[in-house]
């Protein structure tokens, strides 16, 4: 673990004013994403990325970090102000956001989304702040037989519970394989699959294939939707009473179990990488509802409901990072993006990063903190512009946002070449979307793939050609083990669903 002078030196690099200045960005530009429906802070990501090449490592990633956390605050407002999540993580807010805000009462319904998201956001930092340098310190332990059986147990996960199918999921898994082994092969350095492409002997770039297929894609299907006359859908009622315009204390108290119970439940699956934010957020609002003495009343107006999903939607954000810094696994698409800033400065995320990096690290969790301030006071003062925001005109911000994709990525790779390759992946992932196979994890396995490449070859030469020499790694063989399982039960819970 780092010492206490280290970590108190990257607590006080997040408070320079440049660094604070970026997060303070990022939480703004993440909420206004989220505000959008359509957009969404991966998105916003995505084509911020190559923005941050020169920019210092923690204004850069704490940048992305606030994008990320600013667009779960911002995703609940047209998730009640609309019926219209803008991010799947809202969807389970507008259960009772929506009728809450036909009430007359929207900035209610939006500022308790706001202190639930906040509440359960902190908590999960918190958490990652407190054990994610130990577990670490047990991830160096791992040899690379360790390691491998981790990545094939994470491929189960992630291919089982994102997705229709566990089929569709294996199919993503080989796809990002196959496109990981474009360029010099890792174990001995010779190209592969470059034809004649020069470009290529580095592989694909990594912003390039997530901005065409997570956002390009998106955004040409929701060009192809916009109608040609847009007109505001959100009008705030005039003289409302205070009571309906705001959360007082005691309602929010009322929520204390409520937002706790969303908390953990978040935390706790934001830590198992592919399980995400929207199951969360589903299963607290279900939780809550169950525990509540008045069942009935969810879907019409109840603040639990906004409460549970909320906080633990929000949640989910800072536990996801715990697979990333400590393993090296993203457990979301959010995570991977934020990995590739991690690289682009650098920076191999996994257990040595706390060693070689352990005052960015922590700086990077003042960051986080700062962005839980930054989401709330911006959203506090706020709510009535980002309302504004929504009803801005479709075809306007989608092609900004085309724009803004162009421009990033000719900057990331430095040519035409680059763009070539995002329009290429946007088509894949366009059809890979009509089919239903998930191009999340495809982009998970893309970035995963050199390294459990390097693992497998490194199994390999220890076993030798004797398969018993497993029984030498246990905890190895413990983690293929469950890989299988796991692949599985969610196979077979798939089939009966």
């Amino acid at each position: 673990m780092p010492e206490l002078s280290i970590m108190l030196a990257g607590f006080g690099d997040a408070l320079t004013p440049i660094n604070l200045f970026f997060v303070v960005c990022g939480v703004a530009l993440g909420q206004f994403v989220g505000a959008v429906p359509g957009i969404g802070p991966v998105m916003a990501m995505a084509i911020a990325i190559p923005f941050t090449f020169g920019l210092d490592p923690l204004a850069g990633i704490g940048f992305l970090v606030g994008v990320n956390k600013g667009g779960l605050v911002g995703g609940a407002i047209p998730a009640v102000l609309l019926n219209t999540p803008g991010t799947p993580d809202a969807a389970a807010t507008a259960l009772d956001g929506y009728p809450l805000a036909k009430q007359g009462k929207p900035l209610k319904a939006t500022k308790m989304a706001l202190y639930s998201s906040v509440t359960g956001d902190t908590f999960s930092d918190i958490v990652l702040i407190t054990i994610s340098a130990p577990l670490a310190v047990l991830a160096l332990r791992m040899g690379p037989v360790e390691v491998f059986g981790l990545m094939l147990l994470a491929f189960a996960v992630i291919a089982g519970l994102m997705g229709q199918s566990m089929l569709k999921g294996v199919i993503a898994i080989a796809l990002g394989l196959l496109a990981a082994m474009v360029g010099t092969d890792p174990e001995h350095g010779t190209p592969r699959l470059f034809f004649d492409q020069y470009e290529l002997y580095d592989g694909l770039p990594l912003p390039a294939v997530a901005i065409g297929m997570l956002a390009i894609s998106e955004l040409l299907r929701r060009l192809s939707e916009t109608k040609p006359n847009v007109s505001a859908a959100i009008r705030l009622p005039k003289n409302q009473p205070k009571s309906d315009a705001a959360v007082s204390w005691a309602e929010f108290w009322a929520c204390r179990y409520t937002i706790l119970r969303g908390s953990v439940i978040g935390t706790i699956l934001g830590a198992l990488p592919g399980i995400g934010s929207t199951a969360a957020a589903f299963m607290s609002y279900a939780s809550a509802r169950s525990a509540n003495k008045d069942p009935k009343s969810f879907g019409k107006g109840n603040l639990h409901g906004i409460a549970a999903s909320e906080s633990a939607n929000s949640s989910v954000m800072g536990a996801n990072m715990i697979p990333l810094l400590t393993l090296g696994i993203p457990g979301s698409v959010g995570a991977a993006l934020i990995i590739s800033a991690f690289m682009i400065h650098g920076i191999q995320p996994g257990p040595f990063l706390f060693e070689n990096q352990g005052r960015l690290i922590y700086g990077l969790f003042g960051a986080m903190l700062i962005a839980n301030f930054s989401n709330l006071m911006l959203g506090q003062f706020g709510l009535r512009f980002w309302v504004k925001v929504v009803s801005a005109p479709e075809s306007f911000i989608f092609s900004s946002a085309l724009l803004m994709c162009f421009v990033g990525v000719y900057l990331a790779s430095g040519g035409l070449f680059g763009i070539g390759i995002m329009l290429a992946f946007a088509v894949l992932g366009y059809v890979m979307t009509s089919l239903g196979i998930p191009i999340v994890v495809f982009i998970i396995a893309f970035f995963l793939g050199p390294r459990l490449e390097i693992s497998l070859s490194q199994t390999l030469s220890l076993l030798n050609g004797k398969p018993e020499k497993l029984l030498d790694y246990p905890i190895g063989l413990v983690l293929m083990v469950l890989a299988v399982i796991t692949a599985v039960l969610l196979s077979r819970r798939r089939d009966k669903g």
